[in-house]
């Protein structure tokens, strides 16, 4: 499974990004395949909190980007990633191991949640290398 950091659907759908169209071809093309793409909560609130920022350029209406998730999770290949019985567990050793606080909590919620359901990662953000064992990469290199 390929799990989405909010980064790359930032760049896919922000047209004023310079990574936009590759990033835009990498999410068509994962979206309409085969296999099972993961978005965390994490990943969706991230993408409507900054996207839906009229303080930032090229900002969206919130209905917009509703719209936008909503046909998302109308494919086929992707779901929607909740936490499972052994989350915590998943959770404490990404934070603890991956000395992260502060604003890193929420990327450890994305990597233990990425961990949890055995997939890997796709980010463009390299705090995610502090968490031991997951696996991701950045597909826009």
């Amino acid at each position: 499974m390929i799990v989405l950091d909010a980064n790359i659907l930032l760049y896919a759908y922000g047209a004023k990004s310079p990574q936009h169209e590759k990033a835009l071809a990498l999410v068509q093309e994962l979206f309409s395949g085969t296999e099972p793409v993961g978005l965390p909560w994490q990943t969706i609130a991230a993408f409507l909190r900054i996207s839906t920022n009229a303080r930032l350029a090229g900002s969206r209406p919130v209905a917009e980007a509703a719209h936008e998730i909503d046909e998302w999770l109308k494919q086929p290949s992707v779901r929607m990633l909740v936490p499972g019985d052994d989350h915590w567990i998943w959770l404490r050793r990404m934070l603890i191991e991956g000395q992260a606080s502060g604003v890193l909590v929420s990327d450890a919620e994305v990597a233990a949640l990425t961990a949890e359901y055995g997939g890997v990662l796709y980010t463009a953000d390299r705090d995610f290398a502090r968490f031991p064992g997951l696996r991701w990469k950045n597909p826009l290199e």
